[in-house]
């Protein structure tokens, strides 16, 4: 473990305004917080831990994470909802020059149209960041959930 509470502080706040993005369905600035080249997935916790490729989503590069966009406000249907992201601790796993590691945990609660509530994911996001003049952006995002079903379609990035 690495403890460089800047670092750390940086990369809570990262986190917390990537969530809050998320949540304000302000999708169109995802692809913004990653590299042009960078990479994002989710996946199950069984398929992780036994290194399978298989992923419930994934996006290389900004243009894929632009459509993916895209296609859910034009084409997609899907009942309307929400998500509240519960960030949870946040662990430094190694910090070079130009880049940091993190894994933290996640909970998101679904809010239907109809007000129904209910937990929708939890599990933990393993994160590489790219830190380049300051800021940083997300080279790598592996979304890693503790359950192997979800519930209804994943539309909205977690």
């Amino acid at each position: 473990m690495i403890e460089d509470l800047t670092a750390r502080l940086r990369v809570e706040s990262y986190l917390a305004d990537y969530y809050a993005m998320l949540d304000s369905d302000r999708l169109e600035e995802w692809a913004n917080y990653f590299t042009e080249q960078g990479t994002y997935r989710v996946t199950t916790r069984e398929n992780y831990d036994q290194g399978l490729p298989l992923s419930l989503m994934s996006c290389k590069g900004r243009g894929m994470f632009r459509d993916r966009i895209s296609a859910l406000r034009t084409a997609n249907i899907y009942e309307p909802h929400v998500y509240c992201h519960i960030p949870g601790w946040v662990r430094m796993t190694d910090k070079k020059p130009g880049m940091i590691r993190a894994e933290s945990s996640f909970t998101v609660i679904r809010t239907m149209w109809e007000g129904d509530s209910m937990l929708f994911a939890a599990g933990r996001s393993f994160d590489v960041f790219s830190d380049e003049g300051g800021k940083l952006t997300l080279l790598d995002r592996t979304v890693v959930l503790d359950s192997r079903q979800v519930d209804t379609l994943l539309v909205i990035p977690l």
